[in-house]
């Protein structure tokens, strides 16, 4: 199995061991995020350490307001690294409006041109922001991921462009009907499970740091809801997943 986004630099154990405990669950590859030039690098630090560990490198927009251009510039040479499969997360977040919306949007622009360039995946971060989110994609001819999906609105236009759904933890809590549905109404070759570690842990880890192992729990969940075999639907995103990131086989 693979976890398609966590933050490993942002849990409190050792990396070294939370990965371990994530191969003794049967998770066997990470993707780790990093969301400011420092993250990258450290996400790529992390890559190196572990064979089965790679790495999404962008500028979150909750750090629209600071970014600089050698900031911007940083990211896109950290891009060239081999282990670097992705740009992200980058988007939009009005809900939390922690930077200037004019400087996420121009943020969220300069991203998906650097993922246009070096022709990687670009994994999408949107809150409270759909409508804006889906403008911005309108000329963006890549490969999309809609990373912790919770924008039900974004599923048509997903489905429709060939955009990955990817499905955190939120989506086994008891309230989260619409997220189950959505599940049973991606494209078999186009749904992806995460962690979004250590956040959103699943329903029977509620209360914990979330982590790699627990996407298991996710994947049960997405499974039952889509009347798959949970080994079935682990095969399926596997599978999507190497062909949206260019892992190897």
């Amino acid at each position: 199995m693979i976890d398609t986004h966590a933050h490993l630099d942002a849990l409190d154990d050792d990396p070294s061991e939370v990965v371990a405990r994530a191969a003794e669950a049967g998770v066997g590859r990470i993707l780790t995020v990093g969301t400011t030039p420092a993250g990258c690098r450290r996400a790529l630090e992390l890559a190196d350490a572990h064979d089965g560990v790679f790495a999404i490198l962008g500028i979150h927009p909750h750090e629209a307001g600071s970014t600089t251009d050698a900031d911007v510039a940083e990211v896109r040479e950290l891009l060239g690294h081999p282990k670097a499969v992705a740009v992200g997360e980058t988007g939009l977040d009005w809900f939390r409006d922690y930077a200037p919306r004019d400087a996420q949007l121009d943020l969220f622009a300069r991203m998906l041109a650097i993922a246009a360039e070096v022709e990687k995946p670009v994994v999408i971060h949107t809150r409270a922001a759909d409508s804006d989110t889906r403008t911005a994609l309108e000329s963006f001819d890549g490969r999309v991921v809609l990373h912790c999906f919770s924008s039900p609105s974004l599923l048509e236009p997903a489905r429709e462009r060939g955009w990955y759904v990817s499905f955190a933890g939120n989506a086994t809590f008891p309230k989260a009907v619409d997220l189950r549905l959505a599940a049973t109404q991606t494209p078999a070759d186009r749904i992806l499970a995460e962690t979004d570690c250590p956040y959103l842990a699943p329903q029977p880890m509620r209360g914990r740091p979330n982590e790699p192992a627990y996407v298991m729990h996710t994947l049960a969940v997405l499974a039952q809801s889509r009347g798959e075999e949970p080994q079935e639907l682990e095969r399926l995103i596997e599978r999507n997943a190497s062909e949206c990131f260019g892992l190897p086989a």
